[in-house]
């Protein structure tokens, strides 16, 4: 595949922090609630959405918690540590395994390998993680009266690379208007640690697994991708010509924004007017 050579006007970095800033204190003033929670996973995204609420509310209303299982990397564990002590704030690790185990009893058909499904079942695996940390966030945020803050970034909110009711599953999006790679340019200018900002993006939700990987295509290109779809609204044709990729993939990437779309939206119900 060739380099990419389309210019991309990505945001204002300094106008950026300060429009999330602004963003965090108003919300939180407006929900009369006593701070936030927010998810640590040593990664770029909780890491940036971590230093932007440490600038902008005090560091005794931000709890965060790591939540570990057997297939998060012990590099992932340590920089959500060193993420939480550079900032000042409290924080929880919390294994989540414990959690998971039951459910294998709860449901015959996980164990029934005449009804089950192997793909399905490694992707209701890796679902159920992410909904245990989201009921950990919220237990913790409903006995502090305070807000469960969401790290996902737009490029995971388009191609529905999160789980609905896990990690979609938050009060507010800080970094949710901007793409991966205006995250990576924000977390290098608001300080978060460099090996960080450059360790591939991981889920941790099995053994080895990457982002770009399961998504089979690197983040800043799929911007690229994103930002002519879908800010420019250009056609899928012209995409593959600037970008001189094939047409094949841009389309794939479009399946992908619209198969997604009822995961931002809130259940759909009949109209019996």
């Amino acid at each position: 595949m060739q380099e990419v050579t389309t210019n991309i006007p990505w945001k204002d970095l300094e106008e950026t922090a300060k429009k999330i800033s602004s963003f965090i204190e108003d919300k939180v003033s407006e929900s009369k609630t006593s701070g936030v929670v927010i998810g640590l996973s040593g990664g770029l995204d909780s890491s940036t959405t971590a230093y932007l609420c440490a600038e902008t509310i005090k560091k005794d209303r931000i709890l965060g918690i790591i939540m570990p299982t057997v297939t998060t990397p012990v590099e992932d564990i340590e920089a959500a540590i060193i993420v939480a002590e550079a900032l000042g704030i409290e924080y929880e690790i919390i294994h989540v395994d414990d959690l998971i185990a039951p459910f294998k009893e709860i449901c015959i058909h996980a164990t029934n390998k005449d009804q089950g499904n192997i793909e399905h079942s490694d992707i209701a695996n890796a679902n159920l993680k992410a909904r245990i940390r989201m009921m950990i966030l919220y237990y913790h945020a409903n006995h502090l009266n305070r807000l469960v803050i969401g790290t996902g970034n737009r490029s995971e909110l388009l191609v529905g690379y999160f789980t609905k009711h896990g990690d979609g599953g938050v009060d507010l999006l800080p970094i949710g208007d901007l793409y991966k790679t205006e995250v990576r340019m924000l977390a290098s200018q608001i300080g978060v640690p460099k090996e960080i900002i450059e360790k591939p993006p991981t889920a941790g939700l099995w053994a080895g697994q990457t982002d770009e990987d399961e998504l089979g295509i690197k983040y800043e290109f799929l911007d690229k991708v994103l930002y002519l779809m879908v800010d420019r609204k250009i056609e899928d044709h012209e995409i593959s010509q600037r970008l001189e990729i094939p047409l094949s993939e841009v389309i794939r990437i479009k399946k992908k924004v619209e198969s997604s779309g009822h995961k931002l939206k809130p259940a759909p119900s009949p109209d019996t007017i």
